[in-house]
């Protein structure tokens, strides 16, 4: 496990800091660390690392997403009001349904299996999109809209979103029916994991302001807190839909909007960790891409992928206008709204091992959209910040 732990963090950083020097999002070279190390290639990470990847990376999405509510100021949120709830469904919605008119036609599989494709592909990856969206906010990019805050509460809620659809989609497969009931569970899951976040914030900033603790262990404390909430999510859904990531995000919130100072603070220290954090959840998300499907797929598959992002960029367009954006930020909040990664990673194989017949061209289109579209994604908001967002 030390020589996977030692490869990955020197090969991680030195790819990272060679796209760095080509002008290319460092993630991207984080990406290739763990596609060339993992099973795949040349399967040079230990299986005890792999056996407990999605609880690593589960660990470093919690470090982010702190983080963002640390830097996510209610008022901001508030003054975007509508479009942040559009941006929650309505670009995936189109995506989805790109998918499902495109995919009969270039895979040729059944509208259902391609429901399930879109339901997979429709999901924006926060570990992309929120990183870029905090250093926009630091640097006072968007700021005048609050753009980058439009955008990292949307990509949150768009999972939930994707994954609920998903779970409808595949308990029609199995012959479960749709249950209109289902779709309950999205308002109610940000509701619920948005008052669970402001009550945990709260007793938090409670005992802070009351007891005199070194702020290191405060992070501690806030990890642990925010652990727990999203390792009760399982046991809490089977009573009432609860998020919680939503909840985690929501507790940075409400610990920057009743206590600043403190939030300022250690929104230092998160981004230190934030350093450790970004390299274990890339990596190991490239670990998770087979590159053998990804070789296999056709223009075809390259072909639906890029038809679901115009979809998707239509949706993210008209979810955000009629709010006195500007060209140029819509055309920003497009782009920054295309990264793939995390929830592909994540369940782009399930639909395989439940034996959905089309289950292998998911899984290939799935790996393909991270290549895709996690590089186009990034590598755009990268490029254009600067042009299309004015600095204040």
């Amino acid at each position: 496990m030390l020589l996977s732990l030692s490869l990955i963090i020197m090969l991680g950083f030195a790819l990272k800091g060679i796209f760095q020097k080509l002008q290319l999002p460092g993630l991207l070279g984080m990406l290739l660390s763990g596609i060339v190390l993992g099973p795949y290639v040349l399967d040079l990470i230990s299986p005890n690392i792999l056996t407990i990847s999605t609880d690593l990376r589960e660990i470093a999405l919690i470090v982010i997403l702190v983080r963002a509510g640390l830097s996510l100021d209610l008022r901001d949120l508030k003054k975007v009001g509508r479009p942040a709830l559009l941006m929650c469904f309505v670009p995936a919605t189109f995506e989805i349904i790109g998918v499902v008119l495109l995919a009969p036609i270039l895979l040729g599989i059944s509208y259902l299996e391609a429901a399930i494709l879109g339901a997979i592909l429709g999901a924006v990856s926060p570990a992309v999109v929120v990183p870029k969206m905090i250093h926009l906010i630091e640097s006072g990019y968007g700021r005048k809209h609050s753009i980058p805050q439009l955008i990292m509460a949307g990509a949150s809620a768009d999972d939930i979103y994707n994954i609920v659809l998903f779970t409808s989609f595949m308990g029609i497969y199995a012959g479960q029916g749709f249950s209109p009931a289902a779709m309950l569970e999205i308002p109610v899951s940000i509701l619920t994991g948005v008052a669970v976040g402001i009550g945990a914030g709260l007793v938090l900033v409670r005992i802070f302001r009351r007891l005199h603790i070194r702020d290191t262990i405060k992070v501690l404390i806030i990890l642990g807190v925010s652990f727990l909430m999203v390792g009760l999510q399982d046991l809490v859904s089977q009573f009432v839909p609860f998020s919680g990531l939503l909840a985690v995000m929501t507790l940075g919130g409400t610990i920057l909007k009743t206590y600043e100072m403190l939030a300022r603070r250690i929104s230092g220290k998160f981004s230190k960790i934030w350093v450790a954090a970004e390299l274990v959840l890339f990596v190991l998300v490239g670990a998770e891409v087979d590159v053998r499907y990804a070789a296999g797929a056709g223009l075809a598959v390259v072909g639906l992928i890029l038809g679901g992002l115009v979809f998707r960029a239509v949706g993210t367009w008209l979810s955000v206008s009629g709010a006195g954006l500007s060209g140029k930020e819509k055309l920003f909040s497009v782009i920054a709204y295309l990264p793939k990664a995390t929830v592909q990673a994540a369940i782009g194989a399930l639909p395989l091992a439940a034996g959905v017949t089309a289950g292998n061209i998911i899984l290939t289109t799935a790996v393909v959209a991270i290549l895709v579209a996690a590089p186009m994604g990034a590598i755009g908001i990268e490029k254009t910040y600067q042009r299309l967002l004015e600095r204040n």
